[in-house]
């Protein structure tokens, strides 16, 4: 009660305060879990965008926990959308709240265009973040170098959990001069919403890869309980603010996420979808139009990415979340390196060395079709 004092919302009652306590309980326990009502209003057969993509043909490295580089030919070349559609692609053209599985040869859901809550409350959110992120980067007067990194030509600035180069054990990252910047944007009530909806929305499209996610990153805080999350609701373990004013990012993949794991992005600013912004799917052959707001769900790691530039004008922010490979390793292991497992304990070492070899088909196993969805509620895709 405290709490919402503070907060200067109006005090809520006794009972709706221990409802929200159950609830929270239960996502805490359980996860987040779509209501049969959400599951009849979001999943349909005839949104669904189709492709020839066999999700198999994507590009994991041996042992399933990173993905192999991609083609960096003409990696950062400015793309513009006649140019895009005049090299095939198709241009899906989309609201920003509709929500559209995309599908592999196979109908395995292999991304999502998971759109946003309808109605102005959430879109003021969306807009109130996109503000939170220029106050403080027009604040923080960024270096100029900051904005020179293979992923674009832009400031991003990540949070949240590192595993890798050396390190024993996963460790939060360390922000130096931005680690009081990045706590208030962490703990901004709009980010925080669009957070929750991102992860909850993982949930709905891929819930039994949310659970996979849900399982190891359960096993990791027991084991590491010091390890703060950075939003109590979501399932992802790293995010990364991506400032503007004009932030798109060249064509990559974000080969250290897990490779048959999704990451969220979300777009943010006032910008002119139909103009710019749009997602570019370079396996897919597609071009999305990607309004502010709105969440995508896709595979990072595997999956060739890159933006349109917004026209000018116009303002362009992102807010992404994803969970690294190697945090999967690392319990897999038994919380220790892979080289202490091995001294430690060769025969579980031999045993985990023979997983890895069909980790990633074991991963693909755990993406839904339309019908994995539907069945809940009883329906078909063809109902």
């Amino acid at each position: 009660m405290d709490e919402v004092i503070a907060s200067g919302e109006r005090p809520l009652p006794y009972a709706h305060i221990k409802r929200r306590q159950r609830r929270n309980k239960k996502i805490t326990e359980e996860g987040q879990r779509p209501r049969p009502a959400t599951l009849r209003e979001h999943i349909s057969a005839q949104r669904a965008i189709p492709t020839e993509l066999n999700a198999s043909d994507l590009q994991a490295a041996h042992g399933g926990y990173s993905a192999k580089g991609g083609d960096t030919r003409g990696s950062k070349k400015r793309r513009s959308l006649p140019e895009l559609l005049g090299l095939g692609f198709e241009l899906i053209r989309w609201d920003g709240y509709e929500s559209r599985p995309i599908v592999d040869a196979h109908g395995r859901i292999v991304a999502a265009l998971a759109g946003q809550p309808r109605g102005p409350d959430y879109a003021a959110a969306a807009a109130r973040a996109f503000s939170a992120l220029e106050t403080e980067r027009k604040a923080a007067n960024f270096k100029a170098e900051m904005a020179q990194h293979r992923r674009g030509g832009y400031v991003a600035l990540n949070v949240g959990l590192s595993y890798g180069q050396g390190q024993r054990a996963p460790s939060l990252l360390r922000n130096g001069a931005y680690g009081a910047l990045l706590s208030r944007l962490v703990g901004n009530a709009d980010v925080i919403r669009l957070a929750t909806f991102a992860s909850a929305a993982f949930a709905l499209w891929a819930p039994s890869l949310y659970q996979y996610y849900k399982k190891y990153d359960d096993a990791l805080h027991q084991n590491l309980p010091h390890l703060q999350r950075n939003f109590p609701k979501s399932i992802f373990s790293c995010a990364s603010f991506n400032f503007g004013p004009n932030a798109w990012t060249f064509k990559h993949r974000d080969v250290l996420n897990l490779p048959f794991g999704w990451c969220a992005i979300q777009a943010l600013g006032p910008f002119d979808p139909t103009q710019g912004g749009h997602l570019i799917l370079w396996e897919l052959r597609l071009v999305i139009e990607f309004p502010p707001g709105a969440l995508i769900l896709l595979p990072s790691a595997t999956m060739t990415h890159s933006n349109v530039p917004v026209q000018e004008g116009d303002q362009r922010a992102s807010f992404t979340q994803y969970t690294s490979g190697a945090i999967f390793r690392y319990v897999d292991n038994g919380f220790r390196t892979e080289e202490e497992l091995a001294a430690q304990d060769p025969v579980e070492y031999k045993r985990v060395c023979e997983q890895k070899e069909t980790r990633f088909r074991m991963g693909l196993g755990l993406l839904s079709s339309i019908d994995d969805l539907l069945k809940p509620i009883g329906k078909t895709a063809q109902q």
